[in-house]
């Protein structure tokens, strides 16, 4: 396990993403099996970055390469974590337990006191980590509707809705 604050080869905190980190967001996702077709990445981020209620937070090494992510939000009763991410070289190296704790906190510092985060149903080893963290499964169905063009689908994925284009 590293420690965050004193491997030379990293820097010692995360910082806020921006717009100009999109493309290797993208690529660490690609590489931990996060990014889905149907759900652009771009998309994700800029709507993060400009919300208030949501945060995604980057760590790079020294060389500026982006080797893990996490993303918070919360709807003003619970707090969710999204998008936890840590480069594959670097993964069971403390990085991605250090990542949901600073997740975890800014939630905690939003006066969220009840999180949750959402596992592919397939995906065991990334449930048995959360499990190692505390977390518990939950006897729920999670249930979706599109309300509007999914950003995919759109023929500018940059755009806002439709909707709120008026």
């Amino acid at each position: 396990m590293i420690n965050t604050l004193s491997d030379p080869t990293i820097k010692p905190a995360p910082r806020t993403a921006t717009e100009a980190d999109i493309p290797a967001i993208s690529n660490l996702w690609q590489e931990t099996g996060l990014y889905r077709p149907y759900n652009p990445p771009e998309w994700d981020v800029r709507f993060a970055l400009k919300s208030k209620e949501a945060t995604l937070l980057v760590w790079e090494d020294n060389s500026d390469n982006i080797i893990g992510s996490v993303m918070a939000g919360h709807d003003g009763h619970r707090g969710w974590i999204y998008y936890l991410a840590v480069a594959p070289d670097l993964q069971k190296s403390g990085l991605g337990r250090k990542l949901m704790e600073i997740g975890e906190n800014w939630l905690r510092d939003q006066g969220v006191w009840r999180m949750q985060l959402m596992v592919r149903s397939e995906n065991s080893k990334t449930q048995d980590f959360y499990r190692h963290l505390g977390y518990r499964a939950l006897d729920v169905t999670v249930m979706q509707k599109d309300i509007d063009t999914p950003p995919a689908e759109r023929e500018d994925m940059t755009a806002p809705p439709k909707h709120a284009q008026t």
